[in-house]
């Protein structure tokens, strides 16, 4: 057990995590209208294959109950010397077991298709609506959840449709099948035989309020055994040059230890279960051939129906036990539909207004009337801000971390509303168009360069689709790029591999930077694009503003001022408000926040 005597304190804490659970975890009601009413909408388009496998679980289920029946008949013969019934017989046996297969067949593949459909159409409806809901929900929500969301929980609502229900209906089939048929065989012996029933009923129960507890805490154990090796793994760097290898091995051996006391508990469970259950069958299977071998005896019965009799009471603990075990995932299924709807019921915060019109295109004038913005509207990040970018100038943006510069590249491209104030691009309020032609009009490069799997020309094709090859290589050139490509030996078809893992920060950068270039926008928004990259890759990014500053709007946030020293204007960012701004030989010779910035990242840099 973890708490106790002598254990480490984050052994306790984790047990308190694992207690607490996740939201992951949780367990929703055993039936769900308002969920089923919204699946029904994807169970319908799945209606064909599903009725099929369906039919196939029935047929298939009616031949099972069937075939100890047959056992029985063909057992009766034998004693009976019946050359020709028992030769009837194993024949209708050998087709009912060649209809149970091809049945069988059926349920397979037909719930196959119709749960990959289901699946199919969960996971596009739920990848598609991500791909429309704000910045701000993104930042709300860890990524690991919504990718959960549109993994797991997915997967457990298309078990739920094709195994879950479906595996109760068979098992409760089952059981009045098995039932009916020793009732009619023989009724006394059948009330003796399913004597054992309510006793067991009891005991699966008793027994499914203490497992669900303890495989819920299990799943949640190996949850956080995943979770700690994956962060180790992924900075095993960090580890390695802090020598913190001793703390990592301590602490995953703590959540180690702790998934294996708590599948030690679902095991013990799931063991003492099978004993008690095979116990009060048997006690069944002992009353029945008792008596039932007594009404043989004295020929109140033939003894192949007291061999089927047998074969039935092996095949009542199953069920049952099934259809408790089938109760905790239910739940938990059902939790993951609600989930799923609830994420497809978010409404996007940045949304086109009914009477929104696409934005004509633009000179490039960029003008901030009076705007405050918050992430929380409670603690703004931004007060009355104020400033116009005139078409073709390069304006940078200085300041402080946490002054608002890369608020202010955000709102210019509405991923996120402004608490107040107006942001205008040519007169046009960016709320007014449609947020597809507006971010047509704008190119952005970001500071953490992200690329796709692909090539490098693909990468860079992805600002403007139809473009032609010759016209990525002028925006290859135009970025500084064209050189170090022609260097690789496949060119432009060299493949970036993952997120651009196999070329280097600095080449990441210019590839978003001939990215945004290809689209030929009037605005291009830089943020921070030079703070994580060499001074090489800097100085090509300048000569690159240098070439198309005339040609378009350039908005620079800035994280070193040598990048933004030849801009037409800076403006300097303190706590949210404009403290300065002017070009870099006004700023200097004013000696104020900027001045004093730039000589301490002098300083540091000499």
């Amino acid at each position: 057990m973890l708490p106790g005597a002598g254990q480490p304190q984050g052994a306790q804490q984790l047990r308190s995590a694992i207690d607490a659970g996740t939201d992951d975890e949780a367990l929703g009601r055993v039936y769900n209208a308002g969920m089923m009413r919204r699946l029904g909408a994807y169970i319908r388009l799945v209606r064909r294959p599903l009725a099929i496998g369906a039919l196939g679980v029935v047929v298939r289920t009616a031949a099972n109950l069937v075939t100890p029946f047959l056992v029985a008949e063909a057992t009766n013969r034998i004693v009976a010397g019946n050359v020709d019934g028992l030769t009837v017989a194993v024949l209708v046996y050998l087709g009912v077991l060649f209809i149970m297969f091809g049945a069988q067949y059926l349920e397979t593949l037909y719930l196959s298709v119709a749960g990959q459909g289901i699946l199919y159409r969960l996971r596009t409806r739920m990848f598609s609506h991500l791909h429309q809901l704000s910045m701000s929900f993104f930042d709300r929500n860890k990524m690991g959840k919504v990718m959960s969301r549109v993994q797991n929980d997915v997967d457990q609502l298309q078990t739920l449709v094709t195994v879950d229900f479906i595996n109760v209906a068979v098992n409760l089939i089952t059981l009045v099948g098995i039932a009916a048929i020793m009732l009619v065989i023989n009724w006394r012996l059948a009330l003796l035989a399913l004597s054992t029933i309510p006793l067991l009923v009891v005991v699966v129960i008793v027994w499914q309020i203490y497992a669900r507890r303890a495989f819920v805490a299990a799943r949640r154990a190996i949850a956080l055994v995943n979770d700690n090796l994956q962060e180790s793994i992924s900075g095993v760097r960090v580890t390695q040059s802090l020598s913190r290898e001793a703390v990592n091995i301590k602490n995953f051996d703590e959540v180690n230890k702790a998934n294996l006391d708590a599948n030690k508990r679902a095991a013990k469970l799931q063991g003492a279960i099978m004993p008690v259950t095979q116990m009060l069958t048997d006690s069944a299977y002992v009353l029945v051939l008792i008596f039932g071998g007594f009404q043989v005896l004295n020929q109140q019965m033939e003894v192949g129906f007291l061999i089927g009799f047998l074969l039935y009471i092996q095949r009542l603990s199953a069920p049952i036990q099934q259809i408790a075990t089938m109760y905790t995932e239910i739940q938990r299924a059902m939790a993951s539909g609600a989930r799923i709807f609830e994420l497809i019921d978010v409404e996007p915060e940045i949304k086109d207004k009914p009477d929104a019109t696409d934005l004509p295109p633009i000179k490039g004038e960029v003008r901030f009337e009076n705007v405050t913005f918050g992430y929380d509207p409670a603690n703004p990040v931004l007060h009355e801000v104020d400033f116009t970018v005139q078409p073709g100038q390069t304006v940078a943006m200085a300041g402080r971390t946490g002054a608002g510069k890369s608020s202010i590249a955000s709102l210019i491209e509405r991923f996120y509303e402004t608490g107040q104030g107006n942001v205008l691009l040519d007169g046009h309020d960016v709320r007014s168009v449609t947020e597809q032609s507006l971010r047509q009009r704008i190119g952005f490069v970001p500071q953490d360069p992200f690329l796709f799997s692909g090539t490098i020309e693909s990468n860079i094709r992805d600002g403007r689709l139809d473009a032609t090859h010759e016209e990525v290589v002028e925006a290859a050139k135009s970025a500084g790029l064209h050189d170090f490509v022609m260097r690789m030996d496949k060119g432009y078809d060299t493949a970036v591999g993952e997120r651009g893992g196999s070329l280097s920060a600095g080449q990441r950068q210019l590839v978003c930077l001939a990215r945004a270039l290809l689209a030929k926008p009037a605005i291009l928004i830089l943020d921070e694009a030079t703070s994580n990259v060499d001074t090489n890759t800097e100085r090509l990014i300048q000569e690159s503003l240098r070439r198309i500053g005339r040609e378009r709007t350039c908005i620079v946030v800035a994280h070193r001022l040598s990048t933004v020293t030849g801009a037409d204007m800076i403006l300097v960012l303190e706590h949210g408000r404009i403290a300065e701004r002017g070009s870099h030989q006004q700023l200097m010779e004013k000696r104020g926040l900027y001045y004093n910035m730039y000589e301490t990242m002098s300083r540091a840099a000499d």
